[in-house]
């Protein structure tokens, strides 16, 4: 997956049962570690955070807040 930024609120597209990770978790990307490779904290609803695991970006999608401006 492209458009995989730092600092972007992203969810995992895949079960990771490795970490016991659901998909559907919500995390942020605090490294590019290599082109269209990851590390992304999870953090509870109080901000806590719960696991930090390296993710290809074709297993997360970008969260947006706001629709896409047009021209």
């Amino acid at each position: 997956m492209s458009g995989v930024d730092l600092l972007d609120t992203v969810a995992l597209t895949v079960d990771r049962p490795e970490h016991g990770l659901l998909t559907g978790l919500v995390g942020t990307v605090v490294e590019t570690l290599a082109q269209g490779v990851f590390e992304v904290e999870l953090c509870d609803d109080q901000g806590r955070p719960y696991a930090s695991m390296v993710v290809p970006g074709a297993q997360l999608i970008t969260l947006r807040f706001s629709p896409a401006r047009t021209a």
